[in-house]
């Protein structure tokens, strides 16, 4: 077994382990991203074998595999009883905050997560680091509107921000909105950073996600191990 398939059966095993937090006749938000697609694909087989809820997807992508496995989506987007959201990350911390966004939905993301009763977070065993920070980026979201002026800003914090781009064009979310990816060594205190960014002008969101985490599952070679978080 290589390497990139270790890792896959890592991510399926921890999609595989959060579908369980999901119980009948719940409404279940769904998250983004190669784990959070196992995770669909485990919760379409209970569907499929009677189990019944709804989903609210943070993602057209995710909407699409929903609809295809035979989750059945809630179509208003007026106001959510959310039971339980399961989403992926691409960096965990020891206190369970995240960086998310890597692959571009992290405002629908966090909507979602904050409408949410109980936030399950899965990950392969290599998004778990001492402190948030490079070699991942920080992605934020920015209203295209003068984003030069925001990025300015941003840098004048010290911290360098990348413009996301995909196959030569400015990358657009699903908002209408850009990214800039930040590049910062450690991010020792992310709670004060993200509270710096949001007061910037033109910040839509950041893909800071602090003190959200109620469980953890991560996908390790030796099996899956599962972390509660300690509220004080």
């Amino acid at each position: 077994m290589t390497s990139q398939d270790t890792l896959e059966a890592c991510k399926r095993a921890a999609g595989e382990a959060a579908a369980q937090y999901v119980r009948d006749g719940q409404v279940v938000g769904l998250g983004t991203g190669s784990t959070a697609r196992h995770l669909i694909l485990a919760i379409g087989r209970r569907c499929q074998a009677g189990l019944r809820i709804q989903g609210v997807p943070t993602s057209r992508d995710t909407a699409a595999l929903a609809r295809q496995v035979g989750i059945p989506l809630v179509e208003t987007e007026d106001s959510w009883g959310i039971d339980v959201t399961i989403d992926g990350a691409d960096q965990v911390d020891p206190q369970f905050n995240l960086i998310k966004g890597g692959g571009g939905a992290l405002l629908k993301e966090k909507i979602v997560a904050a409408a949410a009763r109980q936030l399950v977070i899965m990950v392969d065993y290599t998004k778990r680091v001492p402190v948030l920070g490079n070699p991942f980026p920080l992605p934020v979201e920015v209203v295209p509107f003068g984003w030069g002026s925001t990025a300015r800003q941003i840098e004048a914090m010290g911290i360098k921000p990348v413009l996301r781009e995909r196959s030569g064009k400015i990358f657009i979310t699903e908002a209408g909105h850009y990214i800039l990816d930040l590049h910062v060594d450690r991010i020792p205190d992310p709670a004060d950073l993200e509270r710096r960014l949001n007061e910037i002008p033109g910040v839509v969101e950041t893909g800071l996600f602090i003190g959200r985490t109620d469980v953890l599952i991560v996908g390790t070679p030796q099996g899956v191990e599962v972390q509660e978080a300690r509220r004080h």
